[in-house]
């Protein structure tokens, strides 16, 4: 079976290398044949990984430990769904899923668009091999997962982090946003090779870019609730790198969104969003360097290896090759038309895109000036969580604001009557809101009470839209309010998808806003039968009981939880000790109260042998909206990416107009 992987690898190595070269002398030539034989070799590529992915899933469900890479992540205790995740948690098998998803995006990209944009697709296709002809000489010749040893009598098990239910998505789900974005990588430098630097690679890539987008957000988000159940620590985020690995290219891909609609409606911003393009799938590449280089120490990083100079180098190719086409391609990408007015929706976005572009850079730096100052002076400097969390108020908090006043503004120039009438409703909300904050008395957080107001701004717009759109709907005669409010949806899809993501992200804010700023933290070394109180909150440790699980032996101190003379019930907390990975995990206790958005958090530091426990306790208020965020992000994300016959045929007039045979 071995023997199959490695050949099912080379396989695809070959086809890669014939996608690359065989493409790039199709297009170059004109030999169309050709183009279509180097296309079908993107397809077999994906066939042939997909073999070798089954070779190795079927040795990891086998508990195969002849493979070395299936020893090294796995145990026959190991429960099956987490034997399955072993095939993204180590460092050979993820790179083998980002090669399938590669493979499988490029193929399918390819051929949904070689109807209508022939002439743009033969330089695509090269680009797509070459990219892929890196990650599969990597799997030949540098990180093989089929590598073979004599079979140990076990497995070396699975680090006990990753056995947690979060962990059979979140890194799936970041994979696919990190090589979704290969996608308007490939098609923008295959724009750029064939001078076709109009409009038409942005419509060939603007789903896939929403898809990339939408997985890189919501596996975030499942990684953040993983890190809050399982790390064990009392938060969500912890601005560690390889977390901001997968935060950078989310936020320059936020920028595009937004950018690209300024170029469909106004010819406007194409350097601008060429650039944000190779900015997002160089920043992907990045955090695949850090998480595979061993160059920074994290709880999410592979162990070091030799695969970190291979992807140094070839971003710094990527980059470099990406920018020449750029700068060699300058006469074509500039703008017919220039911003009129500094008050309108395309300055609005364009504050809106530099704004998350600092954010971005500033994070960037903070990630990559402990590898400078130990490169440069021998001694790692790391910033700390006070210079993200000052940089995330200075740029976060404007952009919050931003994304209330940008949809509401027209286009071109908008008058100061006009932004009066609009944004007099949603001024005296926030208003009303901030002085009401105040009384409640939440101005002991200036960030958290600014943020709470602005947000109540951006939902009195939201609603404004929605509450007028639905109301024109009904005047036109639509026969119900919710027939008028799923008409107004439907019509337009993309735009009011936007509002619900803004929506879901407002409930971002407000949940970080109160988690971090109003917390309440307090601890406590108990015997049976003591108590302590956090908050409004009593809690009483009781027993301590130990148990054997599949794979490791759980111990847990059950405190009763009270709040004034109710009683909440109990909840556990201790801690996991793995015997094959001879490894000890923190295991939370965790009560949300639903109507609140307010968890009790319970960590069990220390348990000593006399039953003795040295408990950490949080009160979180609003954590669980970061949760809810989530579904509504996920939400706005389906209703904007669902197909709408209307926005098919504007495109359809738009490729038209650009000069392009409307035969898709």
């Amino acid at each position: 079976m071995a023997e199959l992987g490695r050949a099912a690898l080379v396989v695809s190595l070959g086809l890669c290398v014939y996608a690359l070269v065989a493409g790039a002398v199709a297009a170059h030539l004109g030999r169309r044949r050709l183009a279509l034989s180097a296309q079908n070799a993107l397809l077999a590529a994906f066939g042939s990984t997909l073999v070798a992915s089954a070779v190795l899933l079927s040795a990891l469900l086998r508990n195969d430990f002849s493979f070395t890479y299936v020893a090294s992540t796995t145990s026959e205790a190991l429960p099956t769904a987490y034997t399955i995740s072993a095939f993204w948690g180590g460092q050979e098998g993820s790179l083998l899923l980002w090669l399938l998803v590669l493979t499988g995006f490029a193929a399918a990209a390819v051929r949904l668009n070689r109807g209508w944009a022939r002439d743009l697709i033969v330089w695509v296709v090269p680009v797509f091999g070459a990219v892929a002809t890196f990650f599969a000489f990597l799997l030949v010749a540098v990180a093989n997962p089929f590598a073979t040893q004599a079979a140990p009598v076990d497995g070396l098990g699975m680090t006990p982090s990753l056995q947690n239910p979060y962990m059979l998505a979140h890194p799936p789900l970041l994979y696919l946003g990190y090589v979704g974005l290969t996608v308007p990588f490939a098609f923008a430098m295959g724009a750029l090779i064939s001078g076709r630097t109009d409009e038409r690679w942005l419509v060939a890539t603007r789903r896939w870019t929403l898809v990339a987008w939408t997985a890189l957000g919501i596996g975030q988000l499942l990684g953040a609730h993983w890190a809050y159940e399982e790390v064990g620590w009392g938060g969500y985020y912890a601005w560690d790198p390889v977390e901001n690995a997968a935060l950078m290219p989310w936020l320059a891909a936020t920028a595009f969104l937004h950018s690209v609609m300024i170029q469909e409606k106004r010819g406007m911003l194409r350097i601008w969003n060429v650039l944000l393009v190779l900015l997002a799938f160089s920043l992907s590449l990045f955090g695949t360097f850090l998480t595979r280089s061993g160059v920074v120490n994290s709880i999410h990083s592979f162990t070091q290896s030799s695969i970190g100079p291979w992807f140094l180098a070839f971003i710094g190719v990527v980059v470099t090759v990406s920018l020449s086409l750029v700068f060699w391609r300058l006469p074509k990408l500039r703008s017919p038309t220039r911003l009129e007015s500094p008050i309108s929706r395309e300055a609005a976005f364009l504050y809106n895109n530099l704004l998350l572009l600092a954010l971005c850079l500033t994070i960037f730096w903070g990630v990559v000036y402990p590898l400078l100052s130990e490169a440069i002076r021998g001694e790692a400097v790391v910033l700390g969580r006070e210079y993200y969390d000052f940089f995330l108020r200075a740029f976060g908090l404007p952009l919050l604001l931003l994304m209330g006043i940008g949809p509401l503004i027209a286009w071109r120039r908008a008058s100061l009557r006009s932004l009066l009438t609009t944004f007099r409703w949603p001024t005296g909300v926030a208003l009303v809101t901030g002085v009401f904050l105040l009384a409640l008395g939440a101005g002991s957080s200036v960030p958290g009470l600014i943020a709470y107001t602005f947000a109540a701004f951006v939902i009195a717009t939201i609603i404004l839209e929605f509450t007028r759109g639905t109301r024109a709907r009904k005047a036109l005669g639509a026969t119900s309010w919710p027939g008028a409010f799923s008409s107004l949806i439907s019509r337009n899809r993309r735009r009011y998808g936007g509002y619900v993501v803004h929506a879901a992200i407002v409930l971002l804010a407000i949940g970080v806003a109160g988690s971090s700023a109003f917390d309440t933290v307090a601890e406590a070394k108990l015997e049976r039968g003591q108590s302590m109180e956090v908050g409004d909150y009593r809690l009483e440790y009781r027993t301590l009981d130990e148990r054997i699980a599949a794979n490791a032996t759980e111990i847990r101190a059950e405190l009763a939880v009270s709040r004034g003379d109710r009683d909440l019930g109990t909840l556990e907390a201790g801690k996991n000790a793995y015997t094959i990975e001879d490894q000890v995990s923190n295991e939370v206790g965790i009560r949300s109260d639903p109507l609140t958005g307010e968890d009790l958090f319970v960590i069990a530091e220390q348990i000593d042998a006399d039953g003795t426990v040295y408990f950490r306790v949080f009160v979180k208020p609003l954590v669980n909206l970061i949760w809810i965020a989530g579904l509504v992000f996920l939400l706005g994300a389906l209703i904007t990416l669902w197909p709408d016959a209307r926005e098919q045929r504007r495109l359809v007039e738009r490729t038209r107009e650009i000069g392009v045979p409307a035969t898709r």
